[in-house]
Order: structure tokens, then C-alpha cells, then sequence
């Protein structure tokens, strides 16, 4: 109740934080947590309904795999929803409701591209207009990880922040409180921002690997003379998708100088399209 509380117009980041603890802690805390936001977000108080939205994203960042699975089923995106829904409570929940929502559902499709719900669930909002166009997510946006926080996280690595925002969370002062959200915010904007690296490179290398094989397969096609005319307008549209894949690894590559796993990951994945690309040259360019 505090950490959505509709008098209070900032968030309350000491509750909130406490929220996401108690969700940790609690062997029952995702199912549980999940079902008082459904509560607060369909408010008709357009602020209560803002705060649980914004205590949403925060335990998705932070309370891993366990709340993942449950923000993943349909009995929770159905809540969501249902706030969208002339027939629930899309009559008199905001616009600007309605806009987080659908910010929050669209970010879920980004972060988690595996859970076929979320994705389901979006589509189906476009399908039945209630989304016209893909929301343009603000560079401030706090969204969660692709997967549960990672043990590198700044909140575990960064002794020294961590030390000083318990310290500050601890008093009772408001000026400490107050340095204490900005500190958190820094830190969320700070795990972000390497989150948003983790999710460029292995998208990357997805996209490398699924061009790469789609490219050979057609290749093979060409060499046995068994290529229609759009299988080689495919071939060509995925050469030059490879060829600007290129800079994209080179780029990648030199963000992720400190993480040899990585590294190695995006030089085996720019090993596989050079040899692509090189048996394109050779068998279709040269032919």
C-alpha cells in the first residue's frame, strides 16, 4: 500500500525495494505479489495505478526467474489486459495507464523474446487495435533483464554503492532518503545499459548464425542448379544483411574486451560469417 500509495506523486523507493525483498524472500512471493499489483494496476486512481506499474518493472529487474515464469502466464497478462479492455476496466483507466501498459507488455517481448504469451498476447492487442504502432520506449526506461539478474550485477559487484545505499536507506532522514532513490536509479540506469550490451550481442549472434545457415542452405541450392528466382533474391537480400553484420560484430566486439566468453562467442560467430560471405563471393559473384 505505501509503495503505490495515489497521495504520494514520487516513487517511494524504499518500499518499493522492500516489496521486491519480501518477494525474494517469500516461497510464494511471485504468485502473491502478482495478484495485490493486478489490484493496484487496474485502480481507478490513475497514480496508484502509475506506482504499481512502476513497482512491476522494479521486481521484474530484480526478483530472477521465479517471477519471470509468473509475469509469462496467462492469468497474469490477462490483468494486464483487462486494463485495455472497454469491456473491464479500459472505460475508465487513463490513457496514460493504458500507454505504460502497453509499454510494459512490449518491453516483456523484447527481454523475453522465448515466452510465446507475451508475444501472443501483444499480437492479439494489435490485432484487436488496442495497439496502433509499437510504443517508442524512453532511454530512461527501467526494463528488466533477459534473465534473472546476472552475478555481475552492479548491485552485487560495486561494494562500495551497495554499502552506502543500505546505510542510506537505513536512515531517517529525508534528504538520505532522497539520495538513496537517485542512487538506485543511477545503479538500475547504470544494469541497464549492460543489460541492453548483453541482449544487442546475443541477438547479434542469433541473427548471424540463423543468416548463416539459411545462407549455405541456399548456396548449396545454387550449386546443384536448383534455385528459383526468389530463393535468389533471398540470397542476395541475406549477403547484404551479412555484409552490414559485419561492423555491427566489429562494434560488439570491441565493448566486450573485459569478457573473454563473450569475446570469443563474437569472434566465432564473425569467423562463420566471413566464411559466408566468402563462399558467396566464390560461387555466385565469381560464377
Amino acid at each position: 500500500d505505501k509503495a503505490t500509495d495515489p497521495s504520494t506523486p514520487e516513487e517511494n523507493w524504499e518500499c518499493i525495494q522492500r516489496f521486491c525483498d519480501q518477494v525474494n524472500a517469500d516461497t510464494e512471493g511471485p504468485s502473491l505479489a502478482l495478484r495485490l499489483l493486478a489490484h493496484k494496476i487496474q485502480s481507478p486512481q490513475e497514480m496508484e495505478a502509475l506506482h504499481a506499474l512502476t513497482v512491476l518493472e522494479t521486481c521484474v529487474n530484480n526478483c530472477g526467474e521465479r517471477l519471470h515464469n509468473e509475469i509469462a502466464k496467462f492469468r497474469f497478462l490477462n490483468e494486464l489486459i483487462r486494463v485495455l479492455s472497454p469491456k473491464y476496466y479500459g472505460t475508465w483507466s487513463s490513457e496514460k495507464v493504458k500507454s505504460r501498459v502497453i509499454e510494459v507488455i512490449f518491453s516483456w517481448t523484447v527481454w523475453f523474446p522465448a515466452e510465446v504469451k507475451i508475444r501472443d498476447a501483444y499480437q492479439m492487442l494489435k490485432k484487436q487495435g488496442f495497439i496502433k504502432e509499437d510504443p517508442k520506449l524512453p532511454e530512461d526506461k527501467i526494463l528488466p533483464p533477459p534473465s534473472p539478474r546476472p552475478q555481475n550485477s552492479i548491485f552485487d559487484t560495486d561494494e562500495e554503492k551497495s554499502k552506502l545505499l543500505a546505510r542510506l536507506l537505513k536512515s531517517s532522514h529525508s534528504e538520505d532518503l532522497q539520495a538513496a532513490n537517485r542512487l538506485i536509479k543511477s545503479m538500475i540506469k547504470e544494469e541497464q545499459e549492460k543489460s541492453a550490451k548483453v541482449s544487442r550481442r546475443v541477438n547479434t549472434i542469433r541473427e548471424v548464425s540463423e543468416n548463416v545457415k539459411r545462407m549455405d542452405e541456399l548456396l548449396e541450392n545454387y550449386r546443384r542448379q536448383e534455385l528459383s528466382t526468389a530463393d535468389q533474391e533471398s540470397l542476395q537480400t541475406l549477403f547484404q544483411r551479412c555484409e552490414k553484420l559485419r561492423p555491427l560484430l566489429f562494434r560488439l566486439a570491441s565493448e566486450t574486451v573485459d569478457d573473454d566468453e563473450a569475446l570469443a562467442e563474437i569472434l566465432q560467430a564473425n569467423d562463420k560469417l566471413s566464411q559466408a560471405l566468402g563462399h558467396y563471393r566464390q560461387g555466385v559473384v565469381s560464377h
